[in-house]
């Protein structure tokens, strides 16, 4: 009979908590070059904004949105993908395992194996992505005039927890095309560094067609664009139903699952190298 989803996802935490921790320990001997780390990280990240910044030097709007609403997507999609990075990034290591049998190893531990993967040579340093975005959220929030009742309210906390989810759930569901094509983790970037780029802009600027296939394919919409249209007062290009500016946690859920099942799919077909 198979274990309740309960308790193999608390073991699953659990384990990604122990591994996780081990490095963390390890990182923190040296201090100061996690400091240094970190700060370059910031400055790094911080980079991508001010080329926006720069750009509305030139202009007032760009696809009939003002900076501090583009910052809003800049600053949600940034976190999402920096937490989403920070927590399960390292599972696009596996094409690496899986070729020099290293995978075999993790496989015969008393510990999932997607929990390891997830948190090996886990890093701290990692946190100057996220800790980039929220600070320009915040500005954005700030400077944006923005009527606030209950539901744009809450839609802000759940659109950063759902967006790094759906983040999450795609860094592990790319990795896992690595058990059949192990050359291809440049395909998964392109859906989640590429697809953050693309989200820290304004769906008018891009075809329709592009925008329904982060909708209706792989659901990026769902990180920011969707539910940015509800906290920001903006018509939705495609004229879809309300109800889709509320859907990122069902989008997430559904991530999740795809995900989950693509990790087992994945499991099953690989045969190991014998070594």
């Amino acid at each position: 009979m198979a274990e309740p989803i309960v308790p193999r996802t608390a073991w699953a935490v659990r384990s990604w908590w122990l591994c996780a921790r081990m490095w963390m320990r390890s990182m923190m001997a040296y201090r100061a070059s996690f400091a240094l780390n970190l700060v370059a990280s910031l400055a790094t990240h911080s980079l991508d904004f001010v080329v926006l910044v720069l750009m509305f030097r030139h202009t007032d709007q760009l696809g009939g949105w003002r900076l501090p609403e583009i910052a809003f997507l800049y600053g949600t999609a940034t976190f999402a993908l920096g937490v989403a990075n920070l927590l399960v990034g390292s599972v696009e290591g596996l094409g690496v395992r899986i070729v020099n049998g290293s995978l075999d190893t993790m496989l015969i531990r008393p510990a999932p194996a997607l929990a390891q993967l997830c948190a090996e040579r886990f890093s701290l340093r990692r946190l100057g992505r996220p800790i980039q975005g929220l600070a320009v959220l915040a500005w954005s929030l700030a400077a944006l005039d923005v009527h606030w009742t209950w539901d744009r309210v809450l839609l802000v906390p759940a659109l950063l927890v759902c967006g790094s989810v759906i983040f999450g759930a795609i860094y592990v569901g790319g990795a896992t095309v690595q058990f059949w094509w192990g050359e291809s983790k440049e395909i998964q970037n392109s859906f989640t560094y590429g697809g953050a780029t693309l989200l820290h802009y304004p769906p008018t600027i891009f075809a329709k067609e592009l925008v329904a296939g982060v909708v209706f394919g792989v659901p990026l919409a769902f990180v920011n664009w969707l539910p940015a249209l509800r906290v920001l007062g903006r018509p939705d290009p495609l004229g879809l139903p309300t109800a889709f500016q509320y859907a990122s946690p069902l989008a997430a859920a559904l991530c999740v699952a795809a995900a989950g099942l693509a990790w087992r799919a994945g499991l099953r077909a690989y045969r190991g190298t014998g070594s």
